[in-house]
């Protein structure tokens, strides 16, 4: 396991995970929404995305990735040998990202390229607008789209470990030899 994609709904608990499997593994990582989201939200075009990305995984023999942003994500399962899949349960999901964005919003963290958490992400239901309203709209589909990819022959080169629990991530961290 050297070229890692870690997939799941927002507010799974990708980033955590693949910051921590980047540390046990000492493999480079790369978080998708910092590349994504410039300053003040502003989205990265698709090319610019696709080559900064391309450029990551070149640098170097093994990676973690963590994100889903389907304009890369075949050029990076096709350069991976495993993708993790967090799925946890709707509630326990949305619990995350809704506490994830009440502390960001306390503490006023700076995430990527000087962007921050806005309040209209606690009452906003466009999920455009909204993490919350994203993760909720799209738990389903995501399901959905990873199960089956899952299954489709063309992922085949790929181990698929599926992560239903935080206890059962922290599990299989903790079996990952370094």
């Amino acid at each position: 396991m050297k070229r890692i994609s870690v997939v799941g709904n927002s507010g799974s608990g990708k980033s955590t995970l693949a910051r921590r499997l980047s540390a046990r593994l000492g493999l480079p990582r790369l978080e998708l929404d910092s590349v994504m989201h410039q300053p003040n939200w502003t989205p990265i075009a698709d090319d610019e995305f696709r080559a900064r990305v391309s450029t990551f995984m070149e640098a170097t023999p093994g990676w973690v990735i963590d994100g889903n942003y389907p304009v890369v994500r075949d050029a990076v399962w096709w350069a991976a040998d495993t993708v993790v899949w967090l799925d946890p349960p709707r509630l326990a999901n949305m619990r995350a990202v809704i506490g994830r964005t009440v502390v960001r919003l306390l503490t006023r963290r700076t995430l990527w390229n000087g962007n921050r958490e806005r309040w209209s992400n606690l009452f906003r239901l466009d999920p455009e607008a909204s993490v919350i309203a994203w993760a909720w709209r799209h738990h389903g589909a995501r399901r959905a789209e990873l199960g089956e990819a899952m299954k489709n022959p063309r992922w085949g080169h790929l181990a698929f470990v599926h992560l239903a629990d935080r206890a059962a991530t922290a599990r299989w961290l903790a079996s990952l030899k370094p």
